[in-house]
């Protein structure tokens, strides 16, 4: 194939440290893109005097590059981008890693490796970004019409197999119990690390399509738990890209429910927390119709709860009480086929359901409604979930100062600074900000500056 120089015409150093790293001379780097090439149905006559032309700044055209990196992946063992091996040649950018619902696998997987290798090295790029609702609602676009991967096997690197699937399912649950009591600011690091360091190779090994259906699923909730962390520790924007790349996990896993869990329960609870009320429901919406008739009662549930949220935060009491009604009703019959219920929804019981529907009520401005559900959500939630119970009594606390009942609200608002004090969860403190505020016309009274001065505590430590 033709080549054309790089806009500088500057030495790639990439490629030489990921040559060097690979421990693979140029010959025998040229023979691997060939038989590479050969596969992908391309007749590639590569040599070493082509590798020595890259490595001096010049860049093949067409397919050549992902082939150049898919090769040099297997080499190493891990996924690899064509933002790697220096020959992005600006398609790339950084700004933009994870924000794409890729068309194909093989994009999928350089797309989310790349964001992990992104997070690993605290690019501020992700940190820093805001999230657009376009963001959110485009790839649920995205889902809804693209066609289902053909085939997701591979014929490259190290054999995966169902035990390596299932220690990926068994480090995702403990990392989950994890994050429910101790919060996010502890557990998060530990999540991308694993996923840059062991995930991506797994999802770069050699798979039969069965286990491959497998992977992807598992990786799809891990990566949506990373999201969840991600939104708890103070960064909307980095979580957007973990949804998007969980959804297209979930895409290659061929697991259409996960797809709209990863919509109504994580893109439309961002939404929510953005102050986006339209594409929350829009989500939720996406997510029923994606998923219709291939998911259980307790998912469909959820589903209704979410857009019930997406209603009240619109001020729709009408619409909201329509899907609130939809969600009690899947619920009630969600215990006669408990057992058909995949294991990323068995956690939304009656007291899930409550804390949503708490949620709305509040929203709506119907505060006894609001305290009724709030409590029945502190009665089922364990011991175990101490950042849900937290915002569980900052909802009932909220519902009691709507009603005028202060000290009630200040001595329920004390109760959930004491849980939040043993958790590192942003998401928590900005439940207690919101109270406050909604505290803040009945400043003056003394139980509302002791509750204002614990919290100052609180923040200072």
């Amino acid at each position: 194939m033709a080549a054309r120089p790089l806009v500088a015409r500057q030495p790639n150093e990439r490629l030489q440290a990921l040559i060097q790293e690979a421990g693979c001379s140029n010959a025998g780097l040229a023979r691997r893109v060939n038989m590479c090439g050969a596969e992908h149905g391309l007749d590639l006559r590569y040599d070493k005097t082509s590798v020595a032309r890259w490595l001096r700044g010049q860049q093949p055209r067409g397919r050549a590059p992902a082939i150049i990196a898919e090769a040099l992946g297997r080499k190493l063992g891990r996924a690899v981008t064509i933002d790697e091996i220096g020959m992005a040649n600006g398609k790339n950018l950084a700004s933009g890693v994870g924000l794409q619902f890729s068309p194909t696998v093989l994009g999928a997987i350089e797309q989310v490796c790349e964001l992990w290798r992104s997070d690993v090295g605290r690019r501020d790029f992700l940190s820093g970004s805001s999230v657009a609702a376009s963001a959110l609602v485009e790839p649920s676009r995205d889902w809804l019409i693209s066609a289902p991967d053909a085939q997701v096997a591979r014929q490259a690197g190290p054999r995966v197999g169902q035990a390596d699937v299932a220690a990926v399912r068994s480090m995702t649950q403990a990392l989950t119990d994890l994050d429910h009591q101790f919060g996010s600011g502890h557990v998060r690091p530990v999540v991308v690390h694993y996923l840059n360091s062991v995930v991506s190779g797994l999802l770069a090994g050699s798979y039969r399509e069965t286990v491959g259906r497998e992977l992807f699923a598992a990786v799809a909730r891990l990566t949506e738990l990373a999201g969840y962390m991600a939104v708890d520790t103070g960064q909307p924007g980095l979580a957007q890209r973990y949804y998007i790349q969980s959804l297209r996990l979930a895409q290659a896993a061929g697991d259409r429910g996960y797809g709209g869990y990863v919509l109504a329960a994580s893109m439309s609870h961002l939404a929510a927390q953005l102050g986006n009320p339209r594409e929350i429901a829009q989500l939720a919406r996406a997510a029923q119709e994606g998923a219709r008739g291939q998911v259980t009662p307790r998912v469909e549930a959820m589903f209704h709860a979410a857009e019930a949220r997406g209603h009240a935060l619109l001020g729709d009491a009408r619409s909201a009480q329509a899907s609130t009604g939809r969600a009690v009703t899947a619920m009630e019959r969600a215990d006669d086929s408990s057992g058909d219920d995949p294991v990323w929804i068995r956690h939304f019981d009656e007291a899930y359901l409550a804390d949503e529907l708490a949620h709305c009520a509040r929203d709506l401005g119907q505060p006894e409604q609001a305290a009724r559900y709030a409590e029945q959500s502190l009665a089922g939630h364990p011991e175990t979930r101490a950042r849900r119970r937290a915002i569980g009594y900052v909802l009932l606390a909220t519902a009691q100062v709507q009603q005028r009942e202060v000290e009630q609200a200040c001595n329920t608002g004390l109760k959930a600074v004491e849980l939040l004090e043993t958790l590192r969860s942003n998401r928590g403190a900005e439940y207690l900000e919101d109270l406050q505020q909604r505290l803040e016309p009945f400043r003056e009274e003394a139980v509302v500056r002791e509750f204002g001065a614990r919290l100052d505590l609180q923040q200072a430590a």
